[in-house]
């Protein structure tokens, strides 16, 4: 069922490659189409969550109070954050050989560093530098895009080199 899937995804997004395999590796556009689908797709569960779901109201769980737009996020993360694996693990970076949890833990430690480096580059852009937060946050996106896809293609879904085969000593 998965190599069916994976499969179909990876002849679509190859397919829309062709034109523009002169100027785009086929790994690089394969990650910009899964990273573009599952932005997309947490944007359109954030939107749901915080207007149709939570009614923009807090949420109480006893004497705490989320607000309804970390609330929408919380939710919003839990499936992209998941979708956002498995693409970048069977679409983008098949070839990688380390284990499943070591590239799990590995993402989720990336996935951390590019949440504090949205902040990070959000209040340089915009308390710093004077720019509008729109434009910053279009600058911050594509900034932090260029750090993931290295930090994925280099870190998280490398591929381990195997090491020169031991040689036995001899043992007089």
């Amino acid at each position: 069922m998965l190599s069916a899937a994976r499969h179909i995804i990876v002849g679509i997004i190859d397919f829309f490659h062709k034109p523009f395999q002169r100027f785009i590796k086929k790994q690089t556009f394969r990650y910009l189409a899964c990273g573009g689908s599952n932005t997309i797709l947490d944007t359109v569960i954030y939107f749901i969550s915080f207007h149709y779901i939570l009614k923009e109201l807090p949420v109480h769980i006893g004497p705490l109070t989320i607000q309804p737009y970390i609330m929408a996020f919380i939710m919003s993360f839990s499936v992209s954050f998941p979708s956002g694996f498995v693409l970048s693990k069977y679409i983008v970076f098949p070839e990688s050989n380390l284990h499943g949890r070591i590239q799990l833990f590995r993402y989720a430690v990336l996935v951390a560093t590019c949440i504090l480096l949205n902040y990070i580059f959000l209040k340089i852009f915009v308390e710093w530098c004077h720019i509008y937060p729109t434009p910053s946050k279009l600058l911050t996106t594509a900034v932090v895009a260029v750090f993931s896809y290295f930090s994925q293609r280099k870190f998280t879904f490398k591929v381990k080199e195997a090491g020169p085969e031991a040689v036995p000593e001899n043992i007089p």
